[in-house]
């Protein structure tokens, strides 16, 4: 092989989660972890039936999976979109398990040249799953590479550069594609038309995130009373990823104040200790709107402002703490600028001007 080809097959930057890349037959004791990450893996449910939540989508993955396991053919390319913590990246490993195949993991930003993706395709056997993260992200020359990938199962890769440079059609194994995405809007239709199915990742109710609470809460050996996980529950911004880490942090709490045991009484301490308050609204949720009404005067106002005001970037301000104000009806978004509702006059204890939006 040349050097121009060896250049274009050096190895992308990918996230292999293991030698066998295979989900683990059985839980691990999170007691004997000691970071984050590690506790975060541990929780995941392992197939379908274990998944909580999202029953439409797991309904219609289920439909999807067996119908292809019935045919004797892999599956369609699934797109998963939806906020980040909703359970993308373990649905991924949830349809590579169904599958009984290996999963191959990357990123969209890891994907910076069309060589990077040749060389994860090249290395797939026959009906793996790629996954693919945050897949609005990946290069244009990637993405166009991928368009043939998913949809001929082959790719051209250019050898040489210039006038000389000849291209060689390179046969792939029928593959899965699951990609994720919480930017849905900044996929292009090319991309998006070649995905056979497409599933929305909705927030959690209170309901499915107790469940989620109570049956984290088993896998790390806690006790837990039933209005403490309603407690926690509550304040998890509808995500499955806040609810675990909020569980973890009362853990914490609990183990270092009490006998390890959790009460309703343990999980206000601990989400207080933690600046977590009755709505899930964090520190810089509160700086935001406090930002808002004390220093604008509930707005309108950019969010650039806003960002400056609180010392933090304006992209973390408008995909961090936007989203989930403005779902828990505390700002709107305006053409020209962020405005404080009522009700976030009223959660920081202040009494609305009159005009104010959403007072009645």
């Amino acid at each position: 092989m040349s050097d121009v080809e060896r250049t274009e097959f050096e190895l992308p930057k990918q996230v292999e989660p293991s030698a066998s890349s295979r989900m683990p037959e059985a839980a691990v004791d999170t007691r004997q972890q000691d970071g984050e990450q590690d506790a975060e893996t541990t929780l995941r449910p392992r197939s379908l039936d274990e998944f909580i939540g999202q029953p439409k989508v797991r309904d219609q993955l289920t439909l999807v999976l067996t119908g292809a396991r019935k045919r004797g053919v892999t599956p369609d390319h699934v797109l998963l979109s939806g906020p980040p913590g909703l359970g993308k990246t373990t649905m991924a490993m949830i349809i590579a398990q169904e599958l009984n195949t290996n999963l191959r993991m990357t990123s969209g930003p890891a994907l910076e040249r069309a060589g990077d993706l040749a060389a994860m395709l090249s290395n797939l056997t026959e009906g793996d799953v790629l996954f693919i993260d945050e897949i609005h992200r990946i290069a244009r020359p990637a993405e166009e590479m991928l368009y043939m990938a998913m949809e001929d199962f082959r790719i051209d890769v250019i050898v040489g550069k210039g006038p000389g440079a000849t291209s060689i059609p390179l046969e792939i194994p029928p593959f899965t594609l699951v990609a994720a995405t919480t930017r849905s809007g900044m996929l292009t239709g090319p991309l998006r038309d070649r995905f056979g199915f497409n599933a929305q990742m909705e927030f959690y109710d209170v309901p499915d995130l107790t469940r989620v609470v109570d049956r984290a809460s088993k896998i790390l050996g806690v006790t837990i009373d039933a209005d403490a996980s309603v407690e926690i529950a509550s304040r998890s911004r509808g995500t499955p990823r806040i609810a675990n880490r909020l569980l973890r942090r009362v853990r914490d709490f609990a183990e270092v104040t009490s006998d390890g045991h959790i009460t309703l009484e343990s999980a206000h301490g601990a989400l207080a200790v933690f600046d977590v308050d009755e709505l899930g609204l964090d520190r810089l949720d509160r700086a935001v709107l406090s930002a808002l009404i004390k220093g604008h005067g509930g707005g309108p106002v950019g969010v650039n402002t806003l960002a400056v005001a609180v010392g933090e970037e304006s992209a973390t301000v408008e995909e961090v703490c936007e989203p989930y104000l403005v779902r828990a009806g505390l700002i709107s978004r305006t053409g020209r600028g962020r405005i404080a509702t009522a009700a976030a006059w009223l959660h920081l204890g202040l009494t609305p001007p009159e005009g104010t939006l959403g007072l009645h």
